[in-house]
């Protein structure tokens, strides 16, 4: 069996699952990290040890990092933080793209159907990449009214990585506060925060080989984040809620993990590169999205005109191979995706689309095994 859609959810990595059966055996520590007696003050030194852990690997000071349970609990913290006192301030007008995850979509139309804000999207190339002279044009129109730009890292369907840097200073010129999804970049790209100058990230520890559940924010000025959920004061009370202190201590391990074996993601980017050179040779008319940009180092976005996605699926299932044909969010669309659709993708090439997505814990043999099905599913469609 190949699981090839790491984009979506990463299996747990070996050393999660390593850590998860020694504390298992061990029974424990068990216990509320926010109690005052002995055993949850162990608790609590094993899930800060956590915290420290995760702001090292990710560039980013000690106090900057906020546990929380994913990327999307992320979102609506940040834009709350944000934006519950921009209005007061002047500030009406979001700024986002359109190639964005559903999670930041949905949420800026929320503030601007329900709070409204003013929304405006940034237009991205066939290449996958966003207009940055659009973003300038905007900044420089509305200036003192803008009140956040998101905009992602890396996307997660075609696995382009954005110019974000250059995004940080745009935006910085301007004074403006940029919210960076980092939910797809981190574990499979280099990133330091700190170099990044990104004023808030999030991430989700599934997405790197930790449990579902777990995640965190890094904010550079912790003090502007204004908690969604109230609770008992958990997280100097930037977050309610007992902590989930085992999936975080495995996000650790697992950012650990990364850090120590990123040359295998290295070692998985030259296989990708060889094999979508080798299905380009088998099939001349074949389209790989993003071909062109910096990508993800494991991500493959691949459609042979013609083609129905959902079939190619269906018969990489058939040889015990699992992809999406777009997001997990959005799996079980025939249409072309928002994203390829925003990117100018036909829909002879948007609808035959499927996303092969790898990870660090992959074989690299796997490209091999995918090469030899997709090229037999090929065929099969093509002929039949």
């Amino acid at each position: 069996m190949i699981y090839a859609d790491y984009n979506g959810s990463a299996p747990l990595c070996e050393a999660v699952k390593n850590h998860l059966i020694q504390r298992l055996q061990n029974d424990g520590p068990y216990a509320n990290p926010n109690a005052a007696h002995k055993i949850g003050q162990r608790v609590l030194t094993n899930m800060e040890n956590s915290r420290a852990i995760c702001a090292k690997s990710l560039g980013a000071k000690y106090g900057q990092v906020i546990f929380n349970s994913g990327s999307t609990e992320g979102i609506a913290t940040v834009f709350h933080s944000i934006l519950e006192k921009a209005q007061q301030r002047g500030k009406d007008i979001l700024i986002t793209s359109t190639i964005e995850h559903s999670a930041i979509i949905n949420t800026a139309e929320h503030y601007r159907d329900h709070h409204d804000f003013e929304l405006y999207f940034i237009q991205a190339n066939k290449a996958g990449i966003v207009d940055l002279e659009q973003l300038e044009e905007l900044l420089e129109k509305f200036g003192q009214r803008v009140a956040l730009v998101s905009i992602m890292a890396a996307n997660n369907e075609t696995g382009v990585i954005q110019p974000y840097k250059k995004i940080s200073q745009i935006c910085h010129n301007h004074l403006v506060p940029f919210f960076c999804d980092t939910t797809q970049i981190i574990g499979k790209a280099p990133f330091n925060f700190k170099d990044s100058e990104i004023d808030y990230a999030v991430m989700s520890g599934h997405k790197i080989g930790a449990m579902t559940g777990t995640g965190l924010i890094i904010a550079k000025d912790p003090t502007s984040i204004r908690p969604i959920i109230i609770g008992g004061g958990q997280e100097k009370a930037l977050r309610g809620g007992t902590q989930h202190y085992l999936g975080l201590e495995t996000l650790a391990i697992a950012l650990g993990h990364v850090e120590k074996n990123f040359e295998r993601i290295e070692q998985l980017k030259e296989k990708r590169i060889a094999f979508e050179a080798n299905m380009k040779k088998k099939f001349p008319k074949l389209c790989i999205i993003g071909e062109d940009s910096p990508r993800l180092a494991t991500t493959t976005y691949v459609s042979h005109p013609g083609l129905n996605g959902q079939s190619v699926q269906i018969e990489l299932e058939n040889h015990n191979i699992f992809v999406t044909t777009s997001s997990a969010c959005s799996d079980g669309d025939t249409s072309t995706s928002k994203v390829l659709k925003a990117m100018g993708i036909k829909d002879e090439i948007g609808m035959g689309v499927v996303r092969i997505s790898l990870g660090l814990c992959a074989r690299l043999e796997a490209y091999d095994e995918i090469e030899e099905a997709l090229t037999k599913t090929y065929e099969k469609l093509m002929g039949s």
